[in-house]
């Protein structure tokens, strides 16, 4: 392998997901920097990867990054994962990338699942491209403010939210976005995967009829003038 940081997509649910590629990245490096070694060693063991797993989360990553840089500038290889999906997307790794870069040590991609662009094909509002914004502020005065943000918003508008706030997530889309259709996917490409299509009053009637349970990925559909400009609550 060519010394560098390699970002490694691995599974967002199904582990069959994971691609030939990446597994043999992982078995081939020197180490993998990973989100949580606990959850990362059982991806290992499922597909017989014993490459040693160092933890680089957000409490830890700025302090190791000057020794990963320099460890890759002496000819070493380490794969950065995060529990799920790509790193650095609404997950850590941005900053040790951005190091490398100043450095000129090779990154590369090897990409796999998202569930942003899983959410997005699902939805069906893909079409003229979309916006991520991965999580909103866990205040409600201040998600309001950023759900105010999409109100002419002509691309889909693609978000994370957990399990404990979504149902005042819900109430503030209905406040600041009216009747928008919104989708919600959770635990996508899991045994028990649940996806939803409605307002957001609709969706929180569901989620509160046990719905509301695991990660979920919401998508905005595109603003609508003759639909949206009737139905928003102002």
């Amino acid at each position: 392998m060519e010394s560098g940081l390699y970002i490694v997509g691995t599974p967002i649910g199904n582990l069959d997901d994971f691609s030939p590629r990446g597994i043999e990245t992982l078995r081939q490096v020197d180490v993998i920097l990973a989100e949580d070694t606990r959850h990362t060693r059982k991806l290992s063991e499922r597909f017989g990867i014993s490459t040693q797993l160092v933890s680089c989360h957000k409490f830890n990553e700025a302090s190791r990054i000057d020794r990963v840089v320099e460890d890759l500038l002496s000819g070493k290889t380490a794969a950065l994962v995060s529990d799920s999906g790509m790193p650095g997307v609404s997950d850590p790794g941005g900053r040790l990338v951005q190091a490398c870069h100043e450095r000129n040590v090779q990154v590369f991609a090897v990409p796999g699942p998202s569930a942003v662009t899983a959410a997005i094909a699902l939805s069906g509002w893909g079409e003229q491209g979309f916006l991520f914004d991965g999580f909103l502020s866990n205040k409600s005065a201040s998600r309001r403010t950023q759900l105010s943000r999409y109100v002419e918003e002509k691309r889909a508008v693609v978000l994370f939210e957990s399990p404990h706030r979504i149902l005042k997530f819900l109430d503030d889309v209905t406040t600041t976005l009216g009747s928008r259709p919104i989708f919600v996917g959770r635990e996508l490409t899991k045994k028990f995967e649940q996806v939803i299509t409605g307002n957001a009053e609709d969706v929180k009637t569901a989620l509160e009829s046990g719905f509301a349970k695991g990660e979920f990925v919401i998508v905005i559909a595109p603003f609508n003038r003759k639909r949206d400009t009737s139905s928003h609550a102002r």
